[in-house]
């Protein structure tokens, strides 16, 4: 997959990626906002891993955000099975340099649009962490909905934390 916007483009991951994934994934305040198969502190060891499990499957749902020098963020989907079969989890991440400049947004509308038609899915949806802020207007700037709060559904460094949970449908 390929996705160019503005001067961005969404693709594929590449084994080019790995000093720049690296770099920008080794930042607190992002693994601080997400679950904790997102290592903390994050190497090159975890970058290369990471690009060798997502170029190893048939059908990647996991994507790099670049400019046209190097990664500065992901977004994937994770497709649901069974009775879930028609819904899709969305994460995301971009690294803080390129923060507040809409193109988290833009990523995030691109790829749901995408992922409609490639998956034939009814719904997309997000469970942020409460007090992230900046990814709960990411998603409401793409019209996802607001369906309720997760109370103390997740545990991260050492507490309970809230979730949100938000949904896009088709």
């Amino acid at each position: 997959m390929k996705i160019i916007f503005d001067q961005y483009q969404i693709r594929d991951w590449q084994q080019s990626d790995i000093p720049s994934l690296a770099k920008y994934a080794n930042n607190s305040n992002i693994a601080m906002n997400l679950r904790d198969g997102f290592p903390h502190p994050y190497g090159e060891k975890d970058a290369e891993a990471f690009i060798e499990r997502t170029n190893a499957l048939k059908h990647s749902t996991s994507f790099a955000i670049t400019t046209n020098v190097e990664v500065i963020g992901g977004v994937g989907l994770a497709l649901r099975q069974d009775i879930h079969r028609f819904s899709a989890e969305i994460g995301y991440w971009l690294a803080e340099p390129y923060w507040d400049r809409g193109i988290m947004t833009n990523a995030v509308r691109l790829v749901c649009d995408w992922a409609f038609t490639e998956f034939n899915l009814a719904r997309i949806f997000a469970e942020p962490f409460s007090a992230n802020l900046a990814s709960i207007a990411v998603l409401r700037k793409c019209q996802f909905v607001h369906e309720g709060t997760s109370r103390k559904s997740a545990y991260k460094d050492s507490q309970f934390i809230d979730q949100e949970i938000f949904a896009l449908v088709r």
